[in-house]
């Protein structure tokens, strides 16, 4: 059997995600600007998922997104949870290193710890995951601001992980590195923090940078990135 698929099935979809944070709703002229297609194509295809509950119309005429792709996120949510990919990753990233393991995401325009593992002993910096923070210049900033954000902070591809000393606490330092998914598509930064007199030994001797890049790479391909755009992104050449 051909892989051609449907052309009406592609273009509700395509119209589907010309919704994103900060573009919630759209006028039918807007929608037909957004998605390159007919108003005549978009007004017939917003019918039927209108009518399928995919979209909801307002009042004004404007779209937005409807109740049903809730339902289809909680049914996702239910087979693929997140945590379960991440979590086992940062426990042993932090058991190696002995250092914080966190995965942060950009929410907001700020950083959120989304999860976290703790090193069982030893001075170590402790944050709970769900904290929010600025998108500053520590290494867990820069990475998202540079990747996810597309911010121009550097003139040349960077190497990685990154490492910042001090810029939120003068006492705390920290590596961190992209971690991307399907279609090379950036996720999170996961980040290795600890006192800034220990990690900044660290980053003279280079013994955290072949772990993390190894976690790095291992949650991407698990997240959904190209084992060879990982091999190309995380080798110890490239790396650092």
């Amino acid at each position: 059997m051909g892989n051609d698929g449907v052309i009406a099935v592609e273009r509700a979809l395509g119209l589907l995600d010309c919704f994103k944070l900060g573009k919630e709703k759209f006028s039918l002229a807007a929608l037909a600007t957004a998605s390159g297609m007919h108003k005549t194509t978009v007004y017939r295809l917003m019918n039927s998922l209108e009518r399928m509950g995919y979209v909801v119309r307002s009042d004004d005429g404007t779209y937005g997104l409807g109740h049903r792709l809730l339902y289809l996120g909680k049914l996702y949510e239910q087979s693929f949870h997140l945590s379960s990919v991440v979590e086992p990753v940062l426990f042993s990233l932090a058991a190696a290193t002995k250092e914080s393991a966190s995965y942060y995401v950009l929410d907001n325009g700020k950083r959120l710890c989304l999860f976290r593992a703790e090193p069982s002993e030893g001075l170590r910096e402790t944050r709970l995951a769900g904290t929010s923070l600025p998108l500053d210049n520590t290494a867990i900033g820069q990475v998202i601001r540079y990747w996810g954000l597309r911010e121009p902070i550097f003139s040349e591809p960077p190497l990685i992980p990154f490492f910042a000393s001090g810029p939120r606490d003068a006492h705390i330092a920290g590596f961190a590195t992209p971690v991307f998914g399907p279609g090379e598509e950036f996720m999170a930064a996961l980040a290795l923090t600890g006192p800034a007199s220990r990690l900044s030994v660290a980053r003279e001797t280079r013994e955290l940078i072949a772990p993390q890049l190894r976690a790095a790479s291992a949650l991407s391909r698990r997240l959904g990135a190209s084992v060879a755009f990982c091999e190309r992104m995380y080798s110890p050449s490239e790396g650092r």
